[in-house]
């Protein structure tokens, strides 16, 4: 009996069969099992992103009010804080500021209509002259196209320009001037409730996050408020520094229609790097008409200077601090933003983007610099 029971002490365990659970726990613990994870939480994300962007791109008589009063709020609040750190009532600084952003933006619109109208007829004349002569340029220079090559491109650019739910609206004509003027109404009222009530809404939105995570959040509002402002208030000044230059060699030039060519430029200039030369070609076309080949050459060139100018001196030292993305990222958000809403995705693309580059930096690394001083916000500060 004890040498059976010795000579069973001395026979090795078996090794218990691993389990699924285990197998499957191996298969995912190499580099490719890791790799994996990550590709499926990148899909989920990205999955995410699209459904936001879909439901957004659905309503846009609600999300895009929303988007411009947020942008303009921002570029405000630093208004609103001076005013009341002066001794105005904080109801008194914000009812000022909204009122002052009604009149210069109606001044601003009206201004340019007006010019515009003014002259509507002559100007659209003289650039479909433009289009016509250097149509024919093109068929009988020394790179010859075709006709048919022409009118494809005239169209997939005109299919550009009315892409997105902005440019399918405008084909309707009166339904796209309702829905103009309703937006407006819309983002007055949101724009009001920003302005009075920005602080309560943020902190009622951060508050459904966990409480150590409050902090971090609070803070990278308040780095995204800068770089709204921040570039609302770059855009406009480099916007008008660049009608000015246009302007200015307009008139040298004697090319008609300078001022209402010179206001296409400003709205061109909220478009960064393309928007400005963009509307300016209408400028080339124009004097190409009137003035010559010549004078058209130096349109061109005083284009390509004021671009090259806003570029690498404008940009730097109006949005230098809080725009800090590269012009390769601008261009594709750009493009993914004319795709998705047309005219008005384009424009509020770059502002979006360098706000959703200022929160991933801020809640991947909260201890980085910001694009201005501003005072840190610790969790343990907030309920």
């Amino acid at each position: 009996m004890d040498k059976t029971e010795n000579s069973k002490e001395s026979q090795p365990e078996r090794p218990t069969p691993p389990t699924v659970a285990s197998k499957m726990a191996l298969m995912w613990a190499d580099r490719l099992g890791r790799a994996s994870i990550r590709a499926i939480q990148t899909l989920a994300l990205i999955a995410l992103l699209w459904v936001l962007v879909e439901a957004a791109t659905r309503v846009p008589l609600v999300t895009t009010p929303v988007l411009i009063a947020l942008i303009l709020a921002s570029a405000m609040a630093p208004v609103v804080r001076l005013l009341a750190a002066r001794g105005w009532p904080r109801a008194v600084a914000v009812l000022s500021s909204f009122l002052m952003i009604l009149v210069v933006g109606a001044g601003i619109v009206g201004g340019i209509v007006a010019l515009v109208r003014q002259q509507a007829g002559a100007l659209a004349a003289g650039a479909e002259a433009g289009i016509g002569r250097l149509q024919e340029f093109i068929t009988t220079g020394p790179v010859a196209l075709s006709s048919t090559q022409i009118d494809a491109a005239r169209n997939e650019f005109q299919k550009f320009l009315t892409g997105g739910t902005l440019g399918a609206d405008a084909l309707t004509g009166l339904r796209t001037a309702g829905e103009i003027v309703a937006g407006t109404i819309l983002t007055a009222v949101i724009l009001f409730f920003f302005l009075k009530d920005g602080e309560k809404i943020r902190t009622f939105l951060i508050g459904f996050l966990p409480k150590p995570h409050r902090g971090t959040a609070h803070l990278a509002a308040d780095r995204s408020i800068i770089v709204l402002g921040g570039y609302v208030r770059g855009t406009l000044i480099v916007a008008a520094i660049d009608a000015a230059i246009v302007l200015a060699g307009l008139l040298i030039l004697r090319v008609p229609l300078a001022f209402p060519l010179a206001a296409v430029v400003f709205l061109g200039g909220f478009i960064p790097i393309i928007g400005a030369t963009a509307a300016g070609s209408l400028a080339v076309l124009v004097a190409l008409v009137e003035n010559g080949p010549l004078p058209a050459l130096v349109v061109l060139i005083i284009l390509v200077a004021a671009n090259q100018f806003e570029h690498h001196l404008l940009q730097p030292l109006f949005m230098g601090r809080v725009l800090r993305i590269h012009g390769l990222v601008i261009i594709l958000s750009l493009a993914a933003g004319a795709t998705l809403a047309g005219v008005v995705g384009a424009l509020l693309a770059v502002p979006l983007t360098a706000v959703a580059w200022t929160i991933y930096k801020t809640l991947s690394r909260p201890d980085t610099p910001a694009p201005e001083p501003l005072p840190q916000i610790q969790p343990d500060q907030q309920d």
